[in-house]
């Protein structure tokens, strides 16, 4: 990536001499036009195709020498959050939201830094700050999150069931939702979000490893007819094997996770130990 990022960097440098080279053919003005567009291209590509480490450093230079530019503040913050470095972001944030040109999409991003933080109260205190008409996927994301952390579960429905609505990729957002369900105990509620999570996208992994724990809950050991592949199978029969150990099904779990190893196309390791400590009456 670094490799990459150093070719575009010059492709760009290499680009924008070619145009103060050929001063009979572009004017000044048409020179900084151009300069603009590559460095907006440059931005763009910090942003998501760069290590999230070399972008924050990007970024960080970038602002340090033009302290006037939002722009690069916004992308140094979102730069740290793709970074994990969330602690370092909201600080950021905190003086972005001051800025006489910050917008709500701004306060809604620090939120997210802040969420990740673990800092609820004040994510909650961000987002009442953003005006009711700005209505936006991430922004009732992040409203179902803090519900669900406050225990409103009723708001946390209504907050899930809009962010869904506002996207053509749902699956992550039902995903959640089925989560929500699944702690307050509503395996049936869960188990049908997670079904529809699936089918918007038959490879997101973490649904169908939901699925079948909130189908464990219920009783039903079996896996769900689903799309999956080889591995998936292995890994989805050692995840109801432990569930249904963990209800104390001590022998109808040994033997799904006897046949997990089994299915398994490779060696199967973390079954393999779990069926070696249940076998010394030891269940991890």
């Amino acid at each position: 990536m670094r490799k990459f990022l150093f070719s575009t960097v010059a492709i760009i440098a290499s680009s924008t001499l070619l145009v103060a080279c050929d001063k009979n053919s572009k004017s000044k003005e048409e020179k900084t036009v151009v300069g603009v567009v590559d460095e907006t291209n440059l931005n763009e590509i910090m942003l998501t195709m760069a290590d999230p480490n070399e972008a924050a450093a990007y970024f960080l230079d970038a602002s340090l020498k033009d302290p006037k530019r939002i722009d690069l503040k916004r992308g140094l913050a979102k730069s740290l959050v793709r970074a994990k470095r969330h602690e370092e972001a909201v600080l950021i944030y905190e003086k972005l939201v001051k800025e006489d040109k910050s917008v709500s999409q701004d306060r809604i991003d620090f939120a997210g830094a802040l969420i990740s933080s673990n800092q609820w109260t004040r994510a909650a205190e961000q987002l009442n700050l953003v005006p009711p008409t700005v209505e936006t996927f991430q922004r009732y994301r992040f409203e179902a999150m803090i519900a669900d952390s406050q225990k409103k579960w009723k708001k946390a429905d209504s907050f899930y069931e809009t962010a869904a609505g506002l996207t053509t990729q749902p699956s992550g957002i039902l995903n959640n939702w089925g989560y929500s369900k699944f702690v307050r105990g509503d395996y049936k509620a869960a188990e049908k979000l997670y079904l529809e999570a699936i089918t918007y996208n038959p490879k997101l992994y973490t649904a169908k490893n939901n699925l079948v724990m909130a189908r464990a809950q219920r009783g039903e050991f079996a896996l769900p007819i689903v799309q999956m592949t080889e591995i998936e199978r292995a890994e989805l029969t050692y995840t109801a094997g432990l569930s249904a150990i963990k209800q104390g099904k001590t022998d109808l779990g040994r033997g799904m996770i006897e046949e997990a190893i089994d299915l398994h196309p490779r060696h199967f390791t973390a079954a393999v130990d779990t069926l070696k400590a249940l076998n010394k009456n030891v269940v991890r």
